[in-house]
């Protein structure tokens, strides 16, 4: 029920300038100012209302509805550099429709969640440029289309600010690009028609031709070849057509100097200040997490640059795996013979520095490359919906690769790729035989569990580097389960077990990056009803592969994204009568019967173990020993993203094994250690597992 208390102009109001009342009452009368009902229900609701007026000791002003001692439900916000908000308020924080307008003239209306512009929503800049379309955490994330000033407009996808995936850009003059960009260039697949009808067709990269291509001109002639703007690099054979016979040819770098002359792509206006910087912090906020500081996340790894001891060896790599991928193949079936599946199954081909018939030259060492069942793997990335294409520049880009600052503790190094989609990772030699043993099952589970936790395989290859050494690199290229769209404020690596599963580092100098344990984990997740019931099939399913291939010592990887935050950086939570939305609500997206959902991209993103909204509680342990891996639950609760997976499934439990496991049983108790035959390591997982992932009875 609202309850409002009507009052006369007030003195507040008699404060403000005329100029800046007019301004407000134009902004009243749109609207942006309500909220639809389904996303009322979507928001706390206090139990009563009232109208304040509060005038702040800054200058700033605030008009509207207020309750739980905070702006709640509809109102204004005045600041005092003349920034301006109208719309939904939430626990003190814009949350729902509304408007806001910079003094520099530039205005968003739309959608907003905990201060940040999120969802569907059109930003007009001061210099009239306009993006239509999804947001999220202030950044154009999504579908939209912005149109500039100068005529250019861009249609197409979004990733954190900047043109992303497929998308169509129209100059003014009349050319379009068709294609695939990436960090707001055009990058991959795509053509280009020029005005006057001549066109290329063909690979960029960095927002220019790279890689087989054509250009055609309108009187039928084309060039078709391996571009690059450096002319050493550059081949091709030019064709006339018959009304062109007497041509003697023509220079490709033209397209360079002169055809893309006209062809810039403009960069989108700036926004200095975001409406979720000026948020006022006040005493109705959640009670923050103690103790769990969320810093700015940092990106992981250290880029191979030349003079790195390894830059050689991603050199090789990535020739390799360029190789592998871009030579043509015949289309594959899913059904694979048996002979596809045979170790021996391996090519190797050599890499001169000079070139070969079908290797280029290059400016590393001679090596060899190995492919293993490089069948099996196509099928298995087109299986997993893999572009060869994009899997091939994420890989091989213009983009040196990432290593991580140290290595695991076998001793194998990893590298991410600069997209963050793809991990490669040093792996020993017997763990090579292990994965083409268990490949054909691997292969089986895979196809028939989409929604399977376990490791996507990508790739398996051998580095031979030429010298006296002989040395051999093995390695195996698989996705990242932490490319997402989201902070992975917080990262566990749980097993199950209780010795030497805590982290040896202070609170205060974890971060993003670090990789915490089974006794670090004071939260067990609370999963939508449906969710946690696929989650417990897929996770049985799973576990019945691993323990009958015999691996053990694995572990499910979970990242955990905190949905609100204090200002001090602390994760808010929630309480136990704020109705919490079930998967597929909530956040902006609205998804009803027969209504498409919100954002189609956001939807489909979803997937179990990827972007899976739920309920983390806070534990508390009764003490400090071993004795306990799962906490008391409190009642305290936050709203949080989780990515999780099952990683590490090479490891089988051979003769090593065995002694380890026989040694540390006279130490420690022989329940406690990692190191256990594969089906009482998968019972005690998944009897962990089950601890802390539980049905939401209130999602």
């Amino acid at each position: 029920m609202r309850i409002w208390i009507l009052v006369k102009k007030s003195k507040i109001e008699e404060k403000v300038p005329k100029k800046l009342l007019k301004k407000e009452k134009k902004v009243t009368t749109m609207s942006v100012a309500h909220v639809d009902d389904d996303e009322e229900e979507n928001i706390h609701k206090p139990s009563k209302l009232q109208h304040a007026e509060k005038a702040l000791p800054n200058g700033d002003i605030y008009l509207g509805q207020w309750a739980e001692n905070c702006p709640n439900g509809q109102g204004k916000f005045l600041w005092a550099d003349g920034c301006m908000y109208v719309g939904s308020w939430c626990r003190g924080r814009t949350m729902g429709r509304g408007k806001f307008s910079w003094p520099s003239g530039a205005t968003y209306e739309g959608q907003f969640k905990n201060g940040y512009m999120d969802g569907e929503g059109t930003y007009t800049g001061s210099s009239n440029d306009t993006y239509r379309g999804m947001w999220q955490s202030n950044t154009r994330h999504g579908g939209g289309m912005q149109s500039f000033s100068n005529g250019d407009c861009y249609k197409g996808q979004w990733c954190h600010g900047k043109m992303e995936g497929k998308g169509r850009y129209t100059w003014k003059n009349g050319n379009e690009y068709v294609g695939y960009w990436r960090e707001g260039k055009m990058n991959g697949v795509g053509t280009l028609v020029w005005a006057n009808g001549s066109l290329y067709e063909g690979s960029w990269q960095d927002g220019l031709p790279k890689g087989n291509g054509t250009f055609r001109w309108v009187d039928g002639s084309f060039y078709v070849g391996v571009w690059s703007e450096d002319a050493k690099e550059q081949s091709g054979t030019y064709y006339t057509s018959s009304a062109n016979r007497g041509s003697i040819g023509w220079d490709p770098l033209n397209v360079y100097s002169v055809y893309l002359r006209d062809c810039s792509v403009v960069s989108v206006e700036k926004i200095l200040v975001f409406p979720s910087e000026k948020m006022v912090s006040w005493q109705c906020e959640g009670k923050p997490l103690q103790n769990l500081i969320i810093r700015p996340a940092t990106r992981q790894g250290n880029t191979i640059s030349k003079g790195h001891k390894n830059y050689e060896l991603m050199l090789n790599l990535q020739l390799g795996i360029r190789h592998s991928v871009g030579k043509p193949a015949p289309a594959t079936s899913l059904d694979l013979k048996a002979t596809a599946f045979d170790s021996r199954n391996k090519v190797w081909t050599k890499f001169p520095p000079e070139g070969t018939k079908h290797t280029p030259p290059h400016q590393s060492c001679e090596f060899k490359w190995k492919d293993y069942c490089p069948l099996v793997f196509r099928t298995l990335r087109k299986l997993f919906k893999v572009d060869p294409a994009n899997y091939m520049m994420s890989i091989c880009g213009s983009d040196a690769l990432r290593e991580l600052s140290s290595p695991g503790k076998s001793g194998c190094f990893f590298y991410l790729t600069n997209d963050d989609k793809y991990m490669i990772k040093t792996v020993k030699k017997s763990e090579v035989k292990m994965l083409k043993r268990m490949l054909p099952a691997y292969y089986n589970h895979v196809r028939f569990h989409e929604n399977t936790l376990l490791t996507r395989f990508y790739g398996l290859h051998c580095v031979k580097m030429t010298g006296p050494a002989q040395k051999k690199v093995r390695f195996v290229i698989m996705g990242n389960l932490f490319c997402t769209e989201y902070s992975i404020h917080r990262r566990f690596d749980l097993k199950g077990s209780s010795h030497g599963r805590l982290a040896v580092k202070h609170e205060s100098e974890i971060d993003s990056t670090t990789t915490l344990k089974d006794l670090d984990l004071n939260l067990i997740f609370r999963l939508q009803k449906s969710w946690f019931q696929e989650f417990c099939r897929q996770l049985n399913r799973d576990c019945d592969f691993l323990e009958h291939e015999k691996i053990m010592d694995y572990s499910l990887l979970v990242g955990i994204h905190f949905r609100e935050i204090s200002p001090s950086g602390q994760p808010l939570s929630t309480t136990e009568t704020k109705h919490q939305t079930p998967i597929g609500e909530g956040d902006g997206h609205k998804s009803s019967e027969g209504e498409a959902p919100f954002d189609a991209n956001w939807w489909s993103s979803i997937r179990l173990g990827s972007n899976m909204h739920a309920r983390a509680e806070l534990t508390t342990r009764r003490n400090s020993g071993e004795c306990q891996l799962v906490g008391e639950p409190t009642g305290e609760c936050y709203d949080v993203i989780l990515v999780f997976g099952i990683i590490d499934i090479l490891q089988d439990y051979d003769i090593s094994k065995k002694l380890e496991h026989a040694y540390k049983s006279f130490q420690h108790d022989p329940t406690s250690i990692s190191a256990i035959d594969p089906r009482h390591y998968s019972k005690r997982f998944r009897d962990f597992i089950f601890k802390i992932f539980t049905e939401d009875q209130h999602g």
